[in-house]
């Protein structure tokens, strides 16, 4: 095991890397020109799993000669590089969703692949015997990466359904913390000023309340603002879970044949949907006291606007989406309600402050 030896096993991973980053490099610049099944790199990352392991096996027992550890690289490489070029063919029709998740996938296992190479070529000539036993943990990463390419989308709808699933999800957490809201208790300040020893003596048990609990008790006119928040939320949960249903309905649509226009209402769709989830977020965030109208006001007309985009892109699609367009006129009528109330409002909020400065003057 010569030192030789071991700067020519460099040089040759080194040429291998390199030659992956030139095809990745590739990939970016060249677009795929013809179409590749999901299915196929499935099976070439099976093929890559094996690859794996025999590299590992290779560290089991008697170190391995320089040459085998060459050839392992080479076999190795040689499946890498195809694994990339089919998974490039598979992008042919995907839209930035469908894409982002493949390019995504591709990137674990090329990563895992380099630090097994890397890591398999290190240990030649090593003096170290315990570090032999890291190998299985860099051959599982690369069994879990290729294990992942099952998992990945194998068209746009069902890209896309995933995505708007993650924005539902971040909605049903937005609706959670809402109904965690209270009402505000009884004031203890106004407790304190008694002068009955009864009732000074028991703020020491509320002293335990953290500000958090406190900032979050609502007045009886935050707590009407946050009722008719849960309900747009609950609604606008709703409406999203039916538009992925719709979505879904559309997989007979998707072809591999000049689909653009079909992928491209897809993302807007996706994205018309992010956006309603971000103003989700924003009302979530308005209801803590003091609550922000104005801001909240601009959500609902914002989630308003993004609901009519989405309908017309359904109605393109010229499908059935009757539960679909029930539950947008539901979300519109609570909006309208919402709207209405944040309106008075913001009137009682303005008479006050006159009647304050009045008082002052």
């Amino acid at each position: 095991m010569g030192k030789a030896e071991k700067e020519h096993l460099n040089r040759v991973l080194t040429a291998h890397l390199n030659t992956i980053h030139e095809t990745l490099q590739m990939m970016d610049q060249t677009p795929p020109l013809e179409k590749v099944a999901w299915t196929q790199v499935i099976q070439i990352g099976e093929q890559l799993s094996k690859q794996a392991t025999i590299a590992g096996m290779l560290w089991n027992g008697k170190a391995p000669e320089a040459k085998e550890l060459e050839e392992n690289l080479t076999s190795y490489f040689n499946v890498l590089q195809g694994f990339l070029l089919l998974s490039h063919g598979s992008t042919v029709g995907a839209g930035p969703t469908l894409s982002s998740s493949i390019h995504e996938s591709v990137k674990q296992v090329v990563d895992c692949s380099f630090r097994l190479m890397m890591e398999s070529v290190s240990l030649y000539g090593s003096r170290n015997k315990d570090k032999k036993q890291t190998m299985p943990q860099f051959v599982g990463a690369v069994w879990e990466a290729c294990s992942a390419l099952k998992k990945v989308p194998a068209t746009n709808v069902i890209a896309i359904g995933r995505a708007m699933t993650q924005v539902a999800v971040s909605v049903k957490d937005v609706l959670r913390e809402i109904k965690e809201l209270k009402p505000a208790s009884c004031d203890l300040r106004d407790e304190a000023s008694d002068d009955t020893p009864s009732k000074a003596e028991s703020l020491p048990e509320d002293d335990d309340l953290g500000e958090d609990e406190l900032g979050s008790d609502l007045s009886p006119e935050e707590m009407k603002v946050a009722q008719l928040a849960q309900e747009v939320v609950s609604e606008t949960l709703g409406t999203i879970k039916e538009l992925i249903r719709t979505i879904t309905g559309l997989l007979r649509l998707e072809t591999p044949d000049d689909n653009s226009k079909f992928v491209d209402c897809l993302e807007k769709l996706l994205k018309i949907c992010q956006g309603m989830g971000a103003q989700i977020d924003e009302i979530g965030a308005c209801l803590y006291p003091p609550q922000e109208i104005a801001a909240l006001t601009l959500a609902l007309e914002k989630i308003s606007s993004n609901i009519n985009e989405v309908q017309k892109e359904v109605e393109s699609f010229q499908t059935s989406s009757e539960p679909f367009v029930e539950s947008c006129n539901r979300l519109g009528t609570v909006l309208k309600q919402m709207e209405s109330e944040l309106a008075c409002s913001s009137t009682t909020e303005l008479v006050n402050k006159m009647q304050n400065v009045a008082v002052i003057n």
